[in-house]
């Protein structure tokens, strides 16, 4: 069974004359493990998707089942909970509490979750030294280049041992280098952490790190492609195919 199945999903914002439909009739599943991209010009849905796929907003119709959990059935809660405990959020502006260390930081979630502090700032550790940033645990945002920001973004969206990472736009604020760092990192979280990763991005370079492309065009999926190969080739093939899409 895929860890994400979305049916027929459908969100419509405003009523009458003035609705517009930012997703239409989407169909999606997403294995264990999986690193998905998902693409599209602007205001296609890309951002709409991952929310719903998130729990963030609820759809108009359709239905989304993370893990055998149908969203549309789970109480305001128990769709919390199971936020916290099975999906991990990688933004593009970071989201982190400025007053608060990268290990405060990463620990967050499992705090919020109601974990003790020892424990939870373990993991917050744990995650924070296998994504590189051993040596600034106790370093504020401010003191963080973007790079190690969204580096401690990831530590934080993987401490609670999610099933699944969603990343809206994860390198959009970021320079050549550390994007490419970000997402090879995302790359890591699939092939050796074992996790789901739903990514948008803008990106063909960044799009290529992933095993499968969805393009989104006006709400809908347009085209669902599998990549093969690497390098520089690969994100030519990925932005030959975009441009040969929104044409």
């Amino acid at each position: 069974m895929a860890l994400i199945q979305a049916t027929q999903l459908t969100k419509i914002y405003g009523r009458g004359e003035t609705a517009v439909t930012a997703l239409d009739h989407v169909n999606l599943s997403v294995d264990a493990g999986e690193f998905v991209a998902v693409m599209g010009p602007s205001g296609c849905g890309k951002s709409t998707l991952l929310h719903l796929l998130g729990g963030l907003d609820r759809p108009t119709s359709g239905q989304v089942v993370i893990d055998g959990h149908d969203l549309s059935v789970l109480s305001d809660s128990a769709l919390t909970e199971l936020r916290r405990r099975k999906l991990g959020f990688v933004f593009q502006f970071f989201n982190l509490i400025p007053v608060l260390t990268a290990a405060e930081n990463a620990a967050l979630p499992l705090t919020l979750d109601g974990q003790a502090n020892g424990p939870a700032h373990a993991a917050a550790v744990s995650w924070l030294k296998q994504v590189g940033l051993e040596n600034r645990l106790a370093s504020r945002p401010d003191q963080l280049s973007g790079g190690q920001q969204q580096r401690v973004a990831i530590a934080r969206a993987l401490a609670a041992e999610p099933t699944l990472i969603l990343a809206d736009e994860p390198t959009g604020n970021l320079d050549t280098r550390a994007s490419d760092e970000i997402a090879g990192l995302l790359r890591q979280v699939s092939d050796e952490w074992g996790r789901a990763v739903v990514m948008v991005t803008h990106d063909p370079r960044i799009a290529a790190y992933a095993d499968r492309i969805v393009f989104l065009k006006d709400g809908a999926v347009v085209d669902d492609t599998r990549l093969a190969g690497q390098g520089a080739g690969k994100s030519q093939l990925v932005a030959d195919h975009l441009s040969a899409l929104t044409a």
